[in-house]
């Protein structure tokens, strides 16, 4: 598995405010978005072109544009505020959705949605703002393999060593995008030093 780290400094700055305490579940929404939106840049710098006419103001010339859109996909409930940036990014990708909801005794995910459609080889990129034990990522990439996804890139805005070794050793996902690598999981699998939880500082404890 690919795994990228976008070294930005304005990304760096937008992340330390999203993991401090204080910020208002309003304000980390934003800052989720924000950060989004730099890392789907990053992320689709490898997808294929084609060429285009273009008529300006002065005249012609050639120009560009998407030859494939890559399904999009949010692993809810914490990957949906990650969704209207990644569109505003791409805005004529297709979206399907998987939902995971964590046992908090095993630590390991339940399905509780599954909308992918039938793909033909289509990158797929995945949406979760954290990637802690890799186990949601996982099932999530198993289900769109399933589907007959293409490559699958994986844009988080966190990740844990021990989710990258977890992911890298199942296959299933070509590439990593995200702004940190953390240090280690605590022992109940959340990133330290981390953020939190993802999804309760976006939309409150449910």
């Amino acid at each position: 598995m690919q795994v990228e780290v976008l070294d930005h400094p304005i990304v760096a700055s937008q992340l330390s405010e999203l993991r401090a305490l204080d910020t208002p579940n309003p304000r980390f929404r934003t800052l989720v978005s924000d950060i989004t939106r730099a890392l789907v840049f990053h992320a689709a710098r490898p997808l294929p072109t084609r060429e285009i006419p273009v008529t300006t103001p002065m005249g012609t010339t050639v120009g560009v544009s998407l030859a494939s859109q890559p399904l999009l996909v949010p692993i809810l409930r914490a990957g949906l505020g990650m969704l209207p940036s990644a569109l505003d990014v791409l805005p004529e990708s297709p979206t399907g959705f998987v939902g995971l909801r964590r046992n908090e005794e095993t630590l390991t995910p339940v399905v509780y949605m599954n909308t992918i459609p039938q793909l033909n080889g289509e990158p797929v990129f995945l949406l979760d703002p954290m990637l802690a034990t890799g186990g949601s990522a996982q099932v999530a990439a198993d289900i769109i393999q399933t589907a007959g996804a293409g490559p699958i890139t994986l844009v988080s805005l966190l990740a844990a060593p021990e989710g990258i070794a977890a992911l890298a050793q199942s296959g299933t996902v070509t590439r990593l995008v995200t702004a940190a690598i953390d240090d280690h999981l605590n022992d109940v699998g959340y990133i330290v030093p981390g953020l939190g939880d993802a999804g309760d500082r976006q939309f409150g404890d449910q």
